[in-house]
């Protein structure tokens, strides 16, 4: 396909992690192909993560309103078509996109092969062995549209310039700062809160710790942390999502669990270590250009059926606290040899 002109509809509609996994591919696709139009269809919410990348604009898809159900999603493609979309890559392969690709006959349309058999085999216990990234998998859809992407080579966007507001919510003095998100859509990959309290109690004695997370329980939490020890601020509930991305592009390094921040923060090229419980780096799910050293896993020989799933939702009695055994003084190593 001649890049001149093209049209490429790029749909990923969730969830947050997996999305922010489009930017780095999409960042690198846009410097290799200046001339092709990108559309990333996607929930609204996640609009922010394109703001900044040239010839990609944002199709948002109302799932539970207009585009909710089969008849809905006959609309959006309706909707798209009127786009003059040539071509389209699917990097979700779910229902919903299935039914799109019906919609679509007569578009070439690719869809991302997830692996599902060797991961799998990940988790079974039959292999044990890295599979390729998510970036990878999206990568090979616009590869086999004819547009062969190379992810070796990306330019990082500057840092974002903080508006006045958000100074006035962290305290801008001259300290590193640290982003700190302790919390997982899953027990099995959170790091104990009594080791992550010694972990921000070490770090703050001389980096500023910013903490985030979101909903009512978690941001009681951070703001009980932010309480507790000096140079340690919670921003959770105070910005917009806009404003925290801007917060995000300033840290210098980043500490996640196997979790959407951790691929918000790598996705503006920053410094992401982080933690893996009941999940595992081999699964293919690692912020992108992260060193493998960043990536602290739990102690295999104490739990050696992890990983125990691949999104952390599945995991035998007492494997909840398998991070338990990344120390308190690993992390705090890790991050100051890097920072």
């Amino acid at each position: 396909m001649p890049d001149a002109q093209k049209h490429i509809l790029v749909i990923r509609l969730s969830a947050m992690g997996d999305v922010a996994m489009t930017v780095p591919v999409l960042r690198a696709f846009t410097k290799q192909y200046p001339l092709v139009k990108i559309t990333v269809l996607t929930r609204g919410f996640f609009m922010p993560f394109f703001n900044d990348i040239p010839n990609v604009n944002v199709f948002s898809a109302d799932l539970k309103g207009k585009h909710k159900g089969v008849l809905g999603l006959y609309k959006l493609s309706k909707e798209l078509k009127g786009l003059n979309i040539d071509a389209v890559a699917d990097l979700h392969n779910v229902l919903r996109t299935n039914i799109l690709k019906v919609f679509f006959l007569g578009t070439k349309f690719q869809q991302i092969d997830k692996g599902r058999s060797e991961k799998k085999a990940l988790i079974s216990g039959e292999i044990f062995k890295q599979l390729k990234t998510t970036h990878q998998r999206y990568a090979e859809v616009f590869g086999a549209l004819g547009f062969s992407v190379d992810l070796s080579k990306l330019e990082f966007p500057n840092r974002s310039k903080l508006p006045e507001q958000v100074i006035q919510v962290i305290d801008h003095n001259t300290l590193k700062w640290i982003g700190i998100a302790p919390f997982a859509a899953h027990e099995g990959k959170m790091y104990p809160l009594d080791l992550m309290k010694e972990v921000i109690k070490a770090l703050s004695k001389e980096h500023q710790i910013i903490l985030f997370g979101g909903g009512e329980e978690e941001t009681r939490v951070l703001n009980e942390l932010e309480q507790s020890y000096n140079n340690v601020i919670s921003i959770a509930g105070k910005l917009s999502f806009k404003e925290e991305l801007d917060v995000i592009s300033n840290l210098d390094v980043m500490l996640s669990m196997d979790s959407g921040n951790g691929h918000l923060a790598a996705m503006k090229g920053v410094k992401v270590v982080t933690l893996w419980g009941v999940t595992h780096p081999y699964a293919g799910f690692v912020p992108f250009n992260q060193p493998e050293d960043f990536q602290l896993v739990a102690n295999r020989e104490a739990f050696p059926r992890i990983p125990t799933s691949i999104y952390g939702n599945k995991y035998p009695e007492g494997y909840e606290k398998a991070s338990a055994s990344i120390s308190p003084k690993t992390i705090i190593e890790k991050i100051k040899a890097i920072i």
